[in-house]
C-alpha cells in the first residue's frame, strides 16, 4: 500500500473486498426471495422491515471495528509488532463482549423497539420472532466483522471472500430447506443466518490462529489493553456513532414507510436490498481509501495519500454510477426477483426512480471521512455527517413528506442529504488535510 502504482493495489483491494459484500448481499437476498415466494408478502415485510432497526442496534460496534482496522494497520506498515499483536487481541476481545452484549439487549427489547416505529399488526409478531432469533447470532457477527477488519488492515481481503462464499452457500441450503422444507418462514431464515454466521466467525477465527505473522491470535492472550483500546475508540467511536445516528433516521423513514401499509413495506424491503448491492461497491472503496491512507499515514507519505483520494474519487465515481443506471433501467425485472406481485413491484420502483442513478454521490460523501479516519481524524466527520445526512432527513420527514405523501416524495431526501453532507464533509477535509501535512512535514 506504500511503495509502487495505486489503481491497481486499490482495485485489487477492493474487488474482493466489494465482491464479499454483493456475496453476502446476495446470499441476504435468497433471504428475502425465498420468503417472499413461498411466504408471502407479509413475511417479506417482516423480514425486510428490520434492517434499519437492526442497524440501529449493531452499527455502534461495527463502527469501532473500523478503530481497529485503522490501527491495526498503522502498526503493521511501521512494524510494530508487539503493539500489532496486542491491537489484535484486545479488539477480538472487545467484539466478543460487543457481541454478547447486543444478543441480550436485541432479545430483549425487539418487540418494543418495533412497536415504537409503529409496525402494523399484521406483521409484528413475524418482525419479533426474526429479530430475537438474528440477535442470538451476535457473538459470531461481531467476531467476524473485527476479525475480517484485521486481515483487511493487513491487505487481506481474498480470505474474507472466501470465508463468505462458504458461509452464505450453507445459508442459501438451510433457506432452501428450513423455509420450503420444514414451512418455517422467518424462523427458518433467521435460523439460516445466525448459523453462516457462525461459520463465517469459525472461519476467520481460525485464519487469525494459523497465521505466522504479528497478527497472530491465541486465546490465552486474549486481554483488553487500555492504551489501544483508546486508540480504537478514538477513530471507531465517532465512526460507530455516525452509522448509528443515520440508521436511526433511516428507522424513521422506515416509519413513514410502515404508514403506507404492507405493500410498500415490500416494496422497500426489495428496493432497499438492490441500494444494499450499490452501498456496497461504494463501501469497498472507503474501506480502501482508509486502510491505504491509514498505512501511508503511519510512515509519513503524505503526497502518496492525496494520491490515494484522487484515484478513490475516480473509481467512487464510475462504479455506482455504471451500477445506479444498470438498476434504474432494470429495475422492475430486477425487483420480479423478490416478489411477482406489480403493487409491490410498482412501490420498490417509486423508490428506486430517485436514488439509483444519484447514488454515487453517497459514496463521496462517504470516501472523505474515510480518508480523514485513515489519518486519525474522526469525530468532525461524525459530527458533519449526523447534521446533513440526519438532520436533512429529519426535517425532510417531518417538514415536507406530509404535506406531499408519497415514496418518490419521501425519498428524494436521500440525495439532498447526500448532497448537502458532501459540502461541509469537503471544506471538513481541506482544513483538516493542511494540519496533517504541517504535521507530518515537522515530523
Amino acid at each position: 500500500m506504500c511503495n509502487g502504482s495505486i489503481m491497481d493495489k486499490l482495485i485489487s483491494f477492493a474487488l474482493p473486498l466489494m465482491l464479499s459484500g454483493i456475496l453476502q448481499l446476495m446470499f441476504n437476498a435468497v433471504d428475502i426471495v425465498v420468503v417472499g415466494h413461498f411466504t408471502g408478502k407479509q413475511a417479506l415485510a417482516a423480514v425486510g422491515s428490520t434492517t434499519a432497526l437492526i442497524n440501529v442496534f449493531t452499527n455502534l460496534f461495527i463502527g469501532i471495528s473500523l478503530g481497529a482496522n485503522v490501527l491495526a494497520a498503522r502498526f503493521f506498515a511501521s512494524g510494530r509488532e508487539k503493539e500489532m499483536s496486542d491491537t489484535v487481541h484486545t479488539a477480538i476481545l472487545l467484539a466478543l463482549i460487543s457481541g454478547i452484549l447486543m444478543a441480550g439487549i436485541g432479545v430483549i427489547s425487539a418487540k418494543g423497539a418495533l412497536l415504537l416505529m409503529g409496525k402494523p399488526d399484521n406483521v409484528i409478531a413475524q418482525s419479533t420472532l426474526y429479530m430475537r432469533i438474528y440477535f442470538l447470532g451476535m457473538p459470531f457477527f461481531m467476531l467476524y466483522n473485527y476479525g475480517a477488519a484485521i486481515l483487511r488492515a493487513v491487505g487481506d481481503t481474498k480470505r474474507p471472500l472466501l470465508f463468505l462464499v462458504i458461509s452464505g452457500c450453507a445459508n442459501a441450503l438451510l433457506d432452501l430447506i428450513l423455509v420450503i422444507g420444514f414451512h418455517l418462514g422467518v424462523a427458518g431464515v433467521a435460523t439460516a443466518t445466525i448459523t453462516a454466521q457462525m461459520i463465517s466467525c469459525i472461519l476467520v477465527l481460525l485464519c487469525l490462529y494459523r497465521t505466522d505473522s504479528c497478527y497472530q491470535l491465541r486465546f490465552s492472550k486474549l486481554k483488553i489493553k487500555k492504551v489501544y483500546l483508546l486508540q480504537i475508540f478514538q477513530v471507531g467511536i465517532p465512526a460507530g456513532i455516525q452509522s448509528t445516528v443515520i440508521n436511526f433516521s433511516n428507522a424513521l423513514l422506515q416509519s413513514s414507510v410502515n404508514s403506507f401499509g404492507d405493500t410498500a413495506m415490500a416494496g422497500y424491503t426489495a428496493a432497499n436490498n438492490i441500494l444494499g448491492f450499490l452501498y456496497m461497491s461504494v463501501n469497498s472503496i472507503t474501506q480502501a481509501c482508509m486502510s491505504f491512507t491509514s498505512q501511508n499515514y503511519g510512515v509519513g507519505k503524505y503526497k502518496r495519500m492525496d494520491r490515494v483520494l484522487i484515484d478513490c474519487l475516480i473509481l467512487t465515481v464510475s462504479v455506482p454510477l455504471l451500477l445506479g443506471c444498470g438498476a434504474w433501467l432494470f429495475g422492475p425485472q430486477v425487483l420480479s426477483i423478490y416478489t411477482r406481485e406489480k403493487d409491490v413491484i410498482e412501490s420498490g420502483m417509486e423508490i428506486l426512480a430517485i436514488t439509483t442513478v444519484p447514488y454515487f454521490l453517497c459514496g463521496i460523501m462517504d470516501l472523505f471521512p474515510g480518508a480523514l479516519r485513515g489519518m486519525g481524524h474522526s469525530a468532525v466527520p461524525m459530527i458533519l455527517s449526523v447534521i446533513g445526512t440526519v438532520g436533512t432527513r429529519i426535517l425532510w420527514i417531518f417538514g415536507f413528506f406530509p404535506h406531499h405523501k408519497s415514496l418518490y416524495f419521501l425519498f428524494i431526501s436521500y440525495p439532498a442529504s447526500w448532497i448537502i453532507t458532501i459540502v461541509m464533509q469537503v471544506i471538513c477535509f481541506y482544513f483538516v488535510r493542511k494540519t496533517v501535512r504541517r504535521e507530518l512535514m515537522r515530523g
